[in-house]
């Protein structure tokens, strides 16, 4: 565990230096929104992209795992709306903290992290986990709250699920990749080399931009931020455990990929989400910053655990 955690650690030193930046006001929140936007737009997704395209469809694409690690998120999905609704809260809210406890930083923390740790068999893994919480997860919070507000389903709301999808860069890169990958093209070797140059600035700037953007989280309502914490870093990765390895058992690997990608921290566009509807966001901001303090200790446990499988 500790050679884990040491290999671990520069990942979070990273996030750590671009803490320092946004708290010193070195890098300003201007900067950091214009940094996040080009890791989202154009490293992250060349990344995506080149992984998706160069990788045999066969080796990504898993029903099993797919559907394991979706029952499980929404386990912890359910168990965290219930928790809210036996407190009381109004559906918008419950949805908030719901996608708290279940959807982590799979893009920006998670691909280049567990890429380097499991090496890149676990890209295919870790791409389904993130499909998985794009398409279910973050139509399901809109849904929710525009839901919960309206007191019905309307045309609208599905209207903004299907444009939300189509222009979130990351499904994008990642659907036009498996169809690449499914005509069994070859990638030319002028475009791999341009997505691998664009592609490995995803890292560094993902890492870079997660800290820094954490210089504005605030640690209001921090009782709710560690219930929630409590769920994304140990309840989530226990029901897809429980889910992949007993009740759907998948390939050991593919398991102990998921399993690490769902011990991640609460990802950072929860917060977007929840600030954009106005539903939220203090407490979301929390999760944000509590998880991923507490991750750089609870991730490399949880990893140490599933590389004995």
């Amino acid at each position: 565990m500790v050679d884990i955690f040491l290999r671990t650690l520069p990942f979070f030193a990273i996030i750590g230096l671009g803490y320092w930046a946004g708290r010193s006001r070195f890098f300003t929140e201007d900067a950091t929104a214009y940094l996040t936007k080009f890791v989202f737009y154009f490293a992250l997704s060349a990344m995506l992209f080149r992984f998706a395209a160069t990788l045999p469809f066969a080796e990504i694409f898993n029903a099993r795992l797919m559907l394991g690690y979706l029952i499980g998120t929404a386990g912890v999905y359910a168990l965290a709306t219930l928790v809210a609704y036996l407190r009381g809260l109004d559906i918008p809210t419950a949805a908030v903290e719901a996608q708290c406890a279940a959807i982590g930083n799979v893009g920006f923390l998670g691909l280049p992290m567990l890429a380097l740790l499991f090496s890149e068999a676990a890209i295919g893994p870790v791409m389904l986990v993130l499909t998985v919480d794009l398409v279910v997860f973050s139509s399901l919070i809109v849904i929710l709250i525009n839901g919960g507000r309206d007191g019905k389903l309307t045309v609208g709301t599905l209207r903004l699920i299907g444009v939300g999808l189509l222009k979130n860069p990351m499904i994008v890169s990642i659907s036009a990749g498996l169809i690449w990958s499914a005509l069994q093209m070859p990638v030319p070797d002028p475009l791999n080399d341009f997505l691998t140059i664009l592609g490995g600035a995803a890292t560094p700037g993902a890492l870079f931009a997660i800290g820094a953007s954490l210089a504005s989280k605030s640690a209001e309502r921090v009782q709710i931020a560690l219930w929630l914490s409590f769920c994304k870093l140990a309840v989530h990765p226990a029901c897809v455990a429980v889910v992949l390895l007993w009740l759907l058992p998948t390939d050991p690997f593919d398991a102990a990929v998921a399993i690490s990608a769902a011990a991640l921290p609460v990802a950072g566009n929860v917060y977007m989400l929840a600030a954009h509807y106005g539903v939220a966001p203090h407490r979301a901001s929390a999760a944000i910053l509590l998880s991923t303090i507490v991750s750089i200790l609870t991730v490399p446990v949880v990893i140490a655990w599933v590389a004995a499988f």
